[in-house]
C-alpha cells in the first residue's frame, strides 16, 4: 500500500511555454483598437501568440511571434495578464502577454494567419474566440 493514497503520480507534464502580444493603436477619433488575428489551421480569430524557443525570454518571443505572425515590428511596453489553459492536447500551457505598440511592418497573409483586423477593445470580447483574449485586452483598457 502506498504511503500517501492519493492519486499515484505516473510522470511530469511539461508546461507548455508561449507569448504573445496586445497590439494597439488609437484611430483617428480616439478609439482605442486592438489586433486581432484570425489563424485558418483552427478557423479562430485570437490575439498573436505562439511558443517559446530554445533560450528565448517570455519578452523575446512576445516579439517575434507578433511580428511572424501580423509583420508588424513592435515596440514592447507593459506585461499584461498571464493566462493559463489546456491546449488543444490536453498539456497545460501559460501566455505571457505584452502591450505593444507597431515600429513598423505592414500584414501579408501567411501559413498561419490569413487575415488581421483592428478591432475597437469594446468589441473584443464579442468577435475573440476565446474569452482569455478578452480578459487579456481588459488588462490593456486599465493602462489606456
Amino acid at each position: 500500500m502506498p504511503l500517501w493514497p492519493g492519486p499515484q503520480f505516473v510522470g511530469l507534464v511539461t508546461m507548455i511555454e508561449a507569448a504573445g502580444g496586445v497590439v494597439w493603436r488609437r484611430s483617428s477619433k480616439g478609439t482605442l483598437k486592438v489586433l486581432l488575428v484570425h489563424r485558418p489551421r483552427y478557423d479562430d480569430w485570437s490575439l498573436p501568440k505562439g511558443k517559446l524557443e530554445p533560450g528565448e525570454s517570455h519578452r523575446q518571443a512576445a516579439l517575434r511571434e507578433v511580428e511572424e505572425e501580423t509583420g508588424l515590428r513592435c515596440d514592447a511596453q507593459e506585461e499584461l495578464l498571464e493566462v493559463r489553459y489546456a491546449d488543444r492536447k490536453g498539456r497545460p500551457k501559460r501566455v505571457r502577454y505584452w502591450a505593444m505598440e507597431r515600429v513598423d511592418g505592414s500584414f501579408q497573409p501567411n501559413d498561419e494567419v490569413d487575415e488581421i483586423r483592428w478591432v475597437p477593445v469594446e468589441e473584443v470580447e464579442r468577435l475573440v474566440s476565446y474569452p482569455r483574449d478578452a480578459r487579456v485586452v481588459a488588462g490593456l483598457r486599465q493602462l489606456a
